[in-house]
């Protein structure tokens, strides 16, 4: 765990955290479903791996409770509840597994941990509303309607970390 967080890395957290927040309602203002493309995903991804798991977890955390409050989608509960879970895994899981192993593998390994997460976080959050958790519609929502947005973090996350360590806005590790 990181024992200082920097300003740098405090002011990209915010910026990806902003971003997380928009994503969602310029997909919807296009008509875009987020559950087909994940549009909060991918700056939490990206925090994780440029600021660490402090932050990529705090930027994974608030940004669908943010989001359901100024737009009221995803419904605070239980949606954005359950949503934030998973986002603060990924957060965290890129921003460990990231220093630990090429990107690809880490993000591959954070999207499946997050997914785990959700699972959990549905379950929990179904069970206090009094509704059924039902795994078959669990992994129909996470991983069949969700592939095309998993493909998308899968291409363009690592090209948006080459790109930025090429731009020397992060460090080559």
């Amino acid at each position: 765990m990181e024992k200082k967080v920097s300003t740098k890395n405090l002011v990209i957290a915010g910026l990806l955290t902003a971003i997380g927040v928009a994503m969602p309602s310029l997909f919807h203002t296009i008509h875009l479903a987020g559950n087909i493309f994940l549009p909060m995903h991918i700056p939490v991804l990206l925090c994780g791996f440029l600021c660490g798991p402090l932050l990529g977890g705090i930027c994974g955390f608030i940004v669908p409770f943010i989001c359901g409050m100024i737009t009221g989608m995803p419904p605070l509960f239980p949606v954005a509840t359950y949503m934030a879970f998973e986002l603060l895994g990924y957060g965290v899981l890129t921003g460990i597994l990231g220093k630990k192993m090429n990107t690809y593998a880490a993000l591959i390994i954070s999207m499946l941990g997050g997914r785990a997460v959700l699972g959990v976080a549905q379950a929990v959050c179904l069970g206090i509303a009094g509704k059924t958790f039902a795994f078959k519609a669990f992994l129909t929502g996470a991983f069949v309607t969700a592939w095309p947005g998993m493909l998308i973090q899968i291409i363009l996350v690592p090209i948006l970390i080459m790109a930025l360590k090429k731009a020397k806005v992060i460090s080559q590790n």
